[in-house]
């Protein structure tokens, strides 16, 4: 099938560009005209702090939306009347703004917001609805009228915080950044310049489609922030990496004595059967996120799955257009000399390199095991949670708001608690003073808690029997001692001091710690469905029980090394300056994340390996052989896959986004060590003590596996004689050659054309 489609291609390559060419506008105008917006939604249905919205939204229209912190600074003062007259007059506009519910003075009427010396005032905003609902204009507008605060007196500072703040993504010139640094591990690993461009164009063309796609989908779902800059990301990397695999073994095909138009088929119905599987698994463990059931986790996977498709199209049709349009000419303009690290005859490094590992494999093994582990230690330390404003980028207007409220008000004031209490029932004086006295009750309880600061008089609803209360706590919304807190008020104070009434907690903050509850729950859940499902996947594909199951171990040791290494910068600080981030939680949605699209991303350079090796074991039946051959054949283009996407993901640092931070380091830390530590050492180990019971498949499961669409279905592996007792030295690299049997076609066949 792919070695059909790619003939097509070849035969008809010019009208695929102009195709691709259109498509890629098409889409580009339909995503100006019909392209939605990005921003957080963090809504949990089932959660206590849904339940205090609902209850808001009910009782307090006005207080349920997101709202933003106004706050107004000057060292001579911000409490003097010139001040106090500007704040008040642009309290009053905001107040006739649409979307907006409620404004309200720091000087009252109700207790004040003013700081002990009287330099610092916050005001408050209150939308008519989440953040994601309310229009970025008239964020804009409410910040605008605030405006004239800052001519009300000299040095007067008016800074913006709070949850219905949203900052878009866009570019920060780290994505051309990534490109430059891509161009030259391309040009060092093929040598000449049209063989570099290839990857890059179409890396481009279905970059620009898939982002194309994200803008569109966001019309009509809610995508995160964080989605485009991560989508972009993830299909950069494995746009570049895709193609690269194809061209190098379409350049092998060119130097084995094929035409330009006979290697293309064969190395795509090879290493694009091998691309294909990986972008299918990357996708698979992506889109997976829609079992977390949380639409904001969702709505990220699907944005990475929609570049990470347009990467498989591009690489099973532009891809081979591209190379017919070359020809023999793909090598033209060389920077040097092409070099083969396997060809019949041929003992290179690698070659020697996984000898000398299968020569001693258990120390090899141990050792990367070892270093493995160490990594992921930290990961039991993993604090999982939401970054507050003290994590923004320096010099941000939410990262001096929120200085400036923690400084002068306390941390605890960045994101206050709200506790909503339904007091209805039957009354000897009527509900409404039996609620008064209730709430007035339960606030002096609220007060004594340990880890509470200050709670704010309880504001009644319109019926008397409903009471809000805004309580402050000790701590930063991010830090644990909050969250201990919020699960204290809602198990034990609460139940204990509001008998009888129905009580919830909410507000941002807590609904920050639903999210990390309720993705920490269903995390092994999700592990346990991606990690079953790439093993189903791997048995079909190299028919084999225990080659899964090694994979799926290895790939879990890489993501755990990653985790480790994420929880040490990000979450302990270890080097975080030199990366530019704030020490703080780790995202609440980024291990899920993280794991869905490095496990796939492992398994593009598992597959591609071993699909080599398998197609050698296929030929000759040796083992060994067969692992030093498929390592020499696919170490030097995995070792330039992944330079490629650690340039990629890393350039990613230059990202104002602490998320994006996060996932581009994470991503770069479990890719380089998948390369080296993974593929280069604990493979080659491993291998060498399973032998040729790697290849062991129980025969009813050989007749009941389905076979993958390319794979030869009749094709039997050879019995592997001598291999199994001389898998580790050299003298096993001809034992095929002693069977004196036949070669097995390789792995996805190749095309008559080729044979002839």
């Amino acid at each position: 099938m792919l070695a059909a489609l790619a003939r097509f291609s070849v035969r008809h390559r010019w009208p695929v560009i102009a195709l691709w060419l259109l498509a890629v506008l098409g889409a580009g105008l339909a995503a100006q005209q019909a392209g939605g917006s990005f921003s957080n939604d963090l809504t949990l249905s089932g959660t206590d702090s849904q339940a205090a919205h609902d209850t808001l939204r009910e009782r307090y229209p006005e207080l349920s939306g997101d709202g933003m912190q106004v706050v107004v600074h000057s060292d001579s003062g911000a409490d003097t009347p010139q001040v106090r007259r500007a704040v008040r007059a642009a309290v009053a506009d905001v107040r006739g703004l649409d979307d907006v519910a409620a404004a309200r003075s720091p000087y009252g009427p109700g207790p004040d917001m003013v700081s002990d010396d009287g330099r610092t005032a916050v005001a408050t905003v209150q939308f008519t609805g989440r953040a994601k609902d309310v229009p970025e204009e008239s964020v804009r507008a409410a910040q605008e009228a605030f405006a004239p605060v800052r001519d009300a007196g000299d040095g007067i500072r008016v800074e913006f915080g709070g949850a219905a703040l949203r900052t878009e993504s866009g570019p920060s010139g780290s994505e051309a950044i990534g490109l430059a640094a891509a161009v030259l591990v391309l040009l060092v690993a093929f040598g000449s310049v049209f063989a570099m461009a290839v990857p890059l164009v179409t890396a481009l063309f279905a970059l620009a489609l898939g982002m194309s796609a994200v803008n569109l989908v966001a019309g009509f779902t809610t995508i995160g922030t964080s989605g485009p800059v991560v989508a972009a990301m993830i299909g950069l990397g494995v746009g570049i990496d895709y193609a690269l695999l194809v061209v190098t073994r379409h350049r092998e095909g060119m130097r084995a004595g094929h035409s330009p138009h006979e290697s293309i088929p064969i190395a795509l119905s090879t290493a694009g059967r091998s691309v294909l599987v990986a972008g299918l698994t990357v996708i698979v463990a992506i889109l997976s996120l829609y079992l977390v059931g949380i639409p904001f986790v969702s709505a990220l996977g699907l944005a990475s799955a929609l570049t990470v498709a347009a990467t498989l199209l591009a690489a099973v049709t532009l891809l081979p257009a591209l190379l017919a349009v070359l020809g023999d000419r793909l090598d033209r303009f060389r920077v040097r000399r092409p070099r083969a690290d396997h060809a019949p005859g041929h003992t290179g490094g690698w070659h020697r390199w996984t000898g000398r590992v299968q020569r001693r494999p258990w120390p090899y093994l141990l050792a990367a095991t070892a270093a493995l582990i160490v990594m992921a230690l930290p990961l039991f330390s993993m604090h999982l949670g939401t970054a507050d404003g003290g994590s923004a980028p320096e010099g941000t207007t939410e990262r001096r708001a929120y200085e400036l409220v923690s400084e002068d008000f306390g941390a605890g004031w960045t994101g206050p608690l709200l506790v909503t209490a339904q007091f209805d029932g039957p009354a000897a004086d009527g509900p409404a003073a039996d609620a008064q006295r209730r709430a007035t009750a339960l606030r002096a309880e609220l007060q004594a808690v340990e880890g509470v600061r200050e709670v704010r008089p309880p504001q009644l609803d319109s019926t008397g029997t409903t009471a809000v209360f805004t309580v402050v706590p000790q701590g930063s919304p991010d830090d644990e001692s909050t969250e201990r807190l919020v699960h204290h008020l809602r198990d034990d104070v609460l139940p204990a001091a509001a008998d009888g009434a129905e009580t919830h907690v909410g507000g941002s903050t807590a609904a920050a710690v639903d999210l990390a509850d309720r993705l920490g729950a269903r995390m092994p859940w999700f592990v346990g469905f991606v990690v079953g499902l790439s093993f189903l996947l791997l048995m079909v594909e190299f028919r084999s029980i225990v080659v899964p199951v090694k994979a799926a171990l290895m790939n879990l040791l890489s993501v755990g090394a990653a985790y480790g290494a994420v929880v040490a910068v990000f979450q302990w600080g270890w080097g975080a300056g030199l990366l530019g981030a704030e020490p703080g939680p780790i995202e609440s949605f980024a291990p899920i994340m993280l794991f869905a699209v490095l496990f796939g991303l492992s398994m593009d350079y598992e597959v591609f390996l071993l699909s080599r090796v398998r197609e050698e074991y296929l030929r000759s039946g040796d083992s060994a052989a067969s692992v030093r051959g498929g390592i020499a054949a696919t170490a030097r283009v995995i070792t330039a896959a992944a330079s490629v996407m650690v340039v990629v993901f890393g350039s990613f640092q230059l990202n104002d986004q602490r998320v994006v931070n996060l996932f581009g380091f994470g991503l770069a830390v479990a890719i380089a060590v998948d390369a080296t530590l993974v593929r280069l050492v604990l493979v080659p180990a491993v291998m060498a003590v399973l032998g040729r019971s790697a290849w062991w498949l129980p025969r009813p499961l050989e007749r009941l596996l389905p076979h993958l669409p390319g794979e030869p279905a009749g094709a039997e592996r050879t019995t592997d004689t001598g291999a199994g007792t001389d898998s580790g030295s050299e003298a096993g690299a001809d034992a095929g050659a002693r069977t004196g049997k036949q070669p097995v076609p390789p792995q996805g066949g190749e095309p008559d054309t080729a044979r002839r």
